[in-house]
């Protein structure tokens, strides 16, 4: 009986945890690996830049530029029309001094992410495109 109550506490948990967590996605299906302003962005599960972009995100969050970079250059070769994938690599570029290049990039992530609030209404993509 006690390992029943154990078992059925653990799936009632999981599942708040999935709820709670999809609650975070915007309608564009990104979501922020965290509450940092300059924080990166997950790629959707249908996304074929997914498990690049994601990788990337976990370098980022240490602070590997230039292996973070490589796996969102990677997860854009993928999904071309990931804006997730761009505006992640841009925020690299970005932290690695290459002002230039991650304008661009962010403008691609712009002219891909219509639907998405995460992207669009973000500072640093409007700081670097001038809205």
């Amino acid at each position: 009986m006690k390992s029943s109550s154990i078992i059925l506490v653990i799936v009632l948990f999981s599942l708040v945890s999935a709820v709670s967590c999809e609650s975070r996605q915007t309608s564009g299906g990104s979501k922020k690996a965290s509450s940092a302003p300059d924080a990166p962005l997950f790629a959707p599960a249908s996304s074929q830049a997914r498990m690049q972009n994601d990788e990337g995100v976990g370098h980022y969050q240490q602070r590997h530029w230039d292996v973070a970079a490589g796996h969102f250059a990677r997860a854009v070769k993928a999904d071309p029309k990931s804006a997730v994938a761009h505006y992640n690599f841009a925020l690299t570029l970005d932290k690695m001094g290459k002002h230039e290049e991650a304008t661009a990039s962010f403008k691609k992530a712009l002219e891909f992410a219509s639907n998405d609030p995460l992207i669009t209404d973000s500072d640093f993509l409007k700081k670097h495109v001038g809205m």
